[in-house]
Order: C-alpha cells, then structure tokens, then sequence
C-alpha cells in the first residue's frame, strides 16, 4: 500500500508546512504558463472560444508532461525516489494548512482592527472588502472556509483517488504515481477557472471552457464536501440538524453548481445566514441567501468553521481510504 502512505505523507507535510513561499510552487508555474498560453493563443486567427480551449488544452499537456517527467525520472533512480517525487507532488495539491492559517488570521485581526481584518479576508475571496463591515467579514470568511475545504482539500484528494484506482490494475507503484499526476491535473483547471473564469467582457467566451471543466471536476467533491461537512458538525459544536436541512434547502442558492452545497452545510452547521449583497470590482452583486440567522455573527463562528472543515476533510480521507481498500482486495 505504497499509495497511502505516500498520500498520508504529503497531508503530513500539509499540516506541518502549509505552502512554503520559498519553494517554486507548481501551482504558481501552472499561473505562469496558463498566463503565456493565454497571450498566445489570443493573437492566433481562432475565435476567443477557441482560443480558451486551445489554452486550456497546452496547460493540461503542459502540467501532464511537467509532472510525469520528474516521476519517470524518480522511478528510473529509485523506488523510494518515486514515492519521495509523488509525496513531494501530491503536497503541493493540499491547502489544509493555508486556509486554516489564513482564517485565524482573520479571526485574530476581528479583535484588533476591522481595517487589518478586512486586509486578511481579502486574501481569502473575490469580492471587494473595504466597506465590509464585521458580520461582512465573518460571513465571507465562512463561506471562503467552507468552498476552499471543497475545492483546496476534498477535491485534490479526491482526484488523487481516482488516479490511484485507475492506475491501480498496474500494480506496483503505478497507483502513487497516478494519484500524483491526477491530483496536478486537477490543480491546473482549478487555476485556469481562478484565472480566466470571470463573466466579464474579456473572459467571457475565453474562459467558458476553464469555467465548465473546474464545475465538472468539482461536481462530486463539492456533494461530498458538503455532505461531509454536515455529518461532522457535532464534531465542530455545530448542529447536525441545522446542517442537513439547510443543505437539502440551499444548495442550489448560489451562482456555482457546486459552491453551494459546503456552504449551504456550513451555514446551517453554524446557525449563520450567507450570501446577501457583495461589491465585485466595484459593482453590488444580490446573492441568494444561504441558512437562517439564527446566530449573530460572531468571530468565534470562524474558528467553529475551521474545525468543520478539519473534520469533514477526514471524514473524506478515511471514505476514500476505505473504498481503495475495498478496490484493492478484490
């Protein structure tokens, strides 16, 4: 089972690390290449559309290439430099320990400054966070919480999963391997949608196909994320109740196929009420309200928000653990 402990190693290093800012993160390489491949593809004689696909299609070529080529090497060395290389690559897919650290920030700050507050949560969201006021704030924190344990912890492990199944019949170390390269392909979308997914005059038709392919890759950790969340809420102090009825209720009350489902589980764990008017870029936004306010919201919801995620993400790992296992005995 080289596979999981390579797996637990690199959410090991998560924890213990976070993203360290002195390595050359593949994920910022990926925005690199991603931002070259968009200044290319536009002055090529094809139609916008065309050219997001084009660009979505060198950058998942590129990172596929980019992460086989260490792994080949790896194992050509050594045994044990493929599974170091694979651990070394799925960490790189986490973000447990970023987000924790940056909503605790945000929580420190709520009790020295708004204005530094409102600095820190705008390191976790799109929106505009000058005016926020302090509900603002902790209402953006959450849902920030609640989709980036989706999208930055259940949906990595998730694809790495996937991976390590497919690569499974293989035997040997294939699995570590796959689950490596479909972790990174997977964090390569998620950064193509963070760059080119915007419903504005220049992305628009460029950045349909970064948009639809990020929904399709979270569409089932988003359900299972959201799900998760809501069977660990006792662990958090949070209602399980609260959670599943706002879940079944809200989770189509957001913009994202898929944002919806962790933070309608989140809201309703808590007790909060999401969503509501936000500023982008200048312009007010109605969202759709998530949950019921039961509770004010309070600084000390986000800490309650960060145990959430905590639990829900190893929730996620012990079901996806258990199902390669059931895999690999058969």
């Amino acid at each position: 089972m080289s596979f999981l402990c390579v797996l637990f190693a690199a959410c090991l290093l998560d924890l213990l690390f976070g993203d360290p800012r002195w390595l050359p993160h593949p994920v910022r390489l990926i925005g690199w290449f991603a931002a070259r491949m968009e200044q290319f593809t536009r002055r090529l004689p094809i139609s916008e559309w065309s050219s997001g696909g084009l660009t979505v299609a060198l950058v998942l070529l590129a990172t596929g290439c980019a992460c086989a080529a260490p792994l080949l090497a790896a194992a050509h060395f050594s045994r044990l430099a493929l599974l170091v290389c694979a651990a070394l690559l799925l960490w790189t897919t986490l973000a447990a320990r970023d987000l924790i650290s940056h909503a605790m920030q945000v929580h420190v700050a709520l009790g020295e400054s708004l204005a530094v507050a409102r600095q820190r949560v705008a390191m976790l969201v799109g929106r505009d966070t000058a005016q926020l006021d302090a509900p603002g704030v902790i209402r953006a924190c959450i849902e920030s919480v609640a989709e980036n344990m989706s999208d930055g912890i259940t949906a990595p492990l998730f694809w790495a999963f996937v991976g390590a199944l497919i690569a499974l019949p293989a035997g040997g170390d294939y699995p570590a391997a796959g689950a490596a390269l479909a972790a990174m392909l997977y964090k390569a979308v998620s950064t193509m949608d963070s760059m080119f997914g915007y419903k504005n005059e220049r992305y628009l038709r460029f950045g349909w196909h970064p948009a639809r392919l990020d929904d399709l890759a979270n569409f089932l950790p988003a359900r299972i994320s959201g799900f998760a969340i809501a069977l660990s809420a006792p662990l958090a102090g949070g209602s399980l109740s609260g959670a599943w009825r706002v879940l079944l209720r809200d989770r189509r009350n957001h913009a994202s196929p898929n944002s919806g489902w962790p933070e309608a589980a989140a809201a309703g764990a808590l007790g909060v009420q999401l969503g509501g008017e936000a500023s982008y870029f200048g312009k007010i936004t109605r969202k759709p309200l998530i949950g019921d306010p039961l509770r004010a919201p309070a600084a000390a919801q986000i800490v309650m928000a960060c145990r959430l995620a905590i639990a829900a993400a190893l929730l996620c790992l012990c079901g996806f653990t258990a199902i390669f296992l059931a895999a690999a005995v058969q």
